[in-house]
């Protein structure tokens, strides 16, 4: 027999304003387990807790932990499960790594149907654009700051902070330009680290160079 597992929550709001009764809930998801033939093997509860965050809610980890492989996670509704898209996605995303499947009873979500799977899938791709959009922001963010010299990330070798703005240090710069005509000449990184360590030029906090830095270090000012 297939294996289910129940989430419910509600806070004192949701109570006074919708009357989704944990008893309700349960209810609902004991009926479909019944018909539609499934084990179900717990019933996890966040009692009087918000959902503005997963985080925050031990019962609905523990039913995530739970829903593994061949299980289904059985809610009453979407929003007993999150209150953000964010938050739905990242649930779906981690169910479908799982092999289990996600029933929501008011919205008639089922993974386990063929049309439920379509909807899953549609949850993945947006999770995937909203991904995406975040790189395409983070990345538009990091370009504009750079473009105007401001500081983007941590300063570099060849680089200080001075009030927000990224200030070259001359005795760097003339390093990084050794190192790519070392670079040029065909040597490998490991022997560009050494000669930097030989000659007694310091990493950005002092330490020594290696491949990985070098390689690192180049790749930046490509970018």
């Amino acid at each position: 027999m297939n294996k289910a597992i129940g989430y419910i929550r509600v806070s004192t709001i949701d109570q006074a304003q919708e009357g989704v009764s944990l008893s309700a809930q349960r209810a609902r998801i004991k009926a479909w387990a019944t018909v539609n033939e499934f084990e179900l093997v717990a019933i996890h509860e966040d009692a009087g807790i918000s959902g503005a965050t997963m985080g925050k809610r031990p019962a609905l980890q523990q039913a995530l932990k739970a829903a593994g492989k061949g299980c289904a996670l059985v809610a009453y509704s979407l929003s007993r499960l999150a209150r953000s898209t964010r938050d739905m996605l990242q649930i779906a995303e981690q169910l479908e790594r799982q092999g289990a499947d996600l029933v929501s009873l008011t919205e008639k979500i089922d993974t386990t149907s063929a049309a439920g799977r379509m909807v899953f899938r549609m949850l993945a791709v947006l999770a995937e654009f909203e991904r995406d959009l975040v790189g395409e922001r983070t990345a538009a963010a990091l370009a504009h700051k750079k473009s105007k010299g401001e500081v983007y990330c941590g300063p570099v070798f060849g680089f200080r902070c001075v009030g927000g703005k990224l200030i070259e240090i001359p005795d760097e710069r003339k390093a990084i330009a050794a190192i790519g005509r070392m670079r040029k000449r065909g040597l490998p990184y490991r022997d560009i680290a050494a000669k930097l360590n030989a000659g007694g030029i310091e990493g950005k906090r002092g330490g020594q160079w290696h491949a990985s830095t070098v390689r690192y270090l180049l790749n930046r000012q490509v970018a």
